[in-house]
This record gives structure tokens, C-alpha cells and sequence, in this order.
């Protein structure tokens, strides 16, 4: 390197100072660069970069529209929830009321059938009673109109006489019946 610069030394130039044309075409290149750059390249630049804000601005706006949409739909949603919810529970509460409403016709109806039956044996009961007391007079009677007659002697054919007798006895009998109840 000592002998670049003591040639050019010996040549009379200042090797520290470049060629005045070097410089020159150099700041002409560099303009022209300078220019193409700020003519075709940072337009492109700009270009890009504005759509690229555009795109995602429009694609936050996008996001925030949906996630508005998204919160009405939720809200909504909440509130058919709970519509559903309320109109369950009014189902529920009219069912119970209804079967509650069933189980109280089904209880009149059972306690009405059960009178309607106790009532209907009874009169049976009874009638059947009156057909026993009934048939036990006539058993009764016959038999005593065959006692009383042995006890007398004499027969008491006559249907009058013997029922008479058999009426003043079994008149009697109740009486000592009624007696013996108190």
C-alpha cells in the first residue's frame, strides 16, 4: 500500500481527494437512483402499506361486526333459555296441579263408590235380615203351633188360631229379649 500512495504522490495528485469526475457521476447515479426509488418504488411501497391497512382494519371491523353479532346472539340466546326454562316450569307446575286435580276427582269418586257399595250391602243386609226374620217366623210359627198343639192335645189347624199363637209368642219373646237387653 506504501507504494499506491508514493505513486500517486509522485504523480502530483492528492491521493485523499477523489477525481472531481468520480464525484460527479456518482451524485448523477445516485439522483437518478434517488429518483427512480422515489418515482416507482416507495409509491409501491405506500400502496402496499395502504392495503394492507385497509385489509386489516376492515378485518378488525369484520371481527368487532361479529362480535357484536356473536353478544346479540348470546343474549338472545340467554333469553330464550330462559323464556324455555320459565315455560317448563309452568308446565311442571300446571301438570302438578292437574294430577293433583286427577288424584282429588279419583279420591270423590273411590269414597262415592264406597258409600255407593256400603249402601247397597246395607239394604242388602237388611233385606236378606227381613227374609231371615221372615223365614224364621214361618219356622218358628210351625213349630210352635206343633208344640203347643202336643202341649194342649188338640190340633191347631185352623190358620187364624195359629197365627195368633204364634204372634202372642214370638211377642213375648221379644219382649224378654228387649228385657234382658237393658
Amino acid at each position: 500500500m506504501d507504494q499506491v500512495v508514493m505513486l500517486a504522490a509522485s504523480e502530483g495528485a492528492n491521493p485523499l481527494m477523489p477525481n472531481p469526475w468520480e464525484i460527479l457521476v456518482t451524485g448523477i447515479s445516485f439522483a437518478i437512483l434517488m429518483f427512480i426509488v422515489v418515482k416507482f418504488v416507495v409509491p409501491a411501497f405506500e400502496k402496499t402499506y395502504a392495503e394492507r391497512t385497509e385489509a386489516i382494519e376492515g378485518n378488525i371491523a369484520k371481527a368487532e361486526k361479529a362480535q357484536a353479532e356473536a353478544s346479540a346472539a348470546l343474549v338472545e340466546y340467554k333469553a330464550q333459555l330462559s323464556d324455555a326454562r320459565a315455560e317448563a316450569n309452568a308446565i311442571r307446575e300446571e301438570a302438578r296441579a292437574e294430577g293433583a286435580q286427577i288424584l282429588a276427582e279419583l279420591k270423590a269418586k273411590a269414597a262415592s263408590e264406597s258409600a255407593r257399595i256400603t249402601e247397597q250391602a246395607q239394604v242388602q243386609i237388611a233385606a236378606e235380615r227381613q227374609a231371615a226374620v221372615t223365614s224364621l217366623r214361618a219356622e218358628v210359627g210351625t213349630l210352635a203351633t206343633e208344640l203347643a198343639g202336643r202341649i194342649i192335645g188338640e190340633t191347631l189347624e185352623d190358620d187364624a188360631r195359629a197365627a195368633r199363637v204364634v204372634d202372642r209368642f214370638l211377642g213375648e219373646l221379644e219382649n224378654e229379649n228387649a228385657g234382658a237387653a237393658r
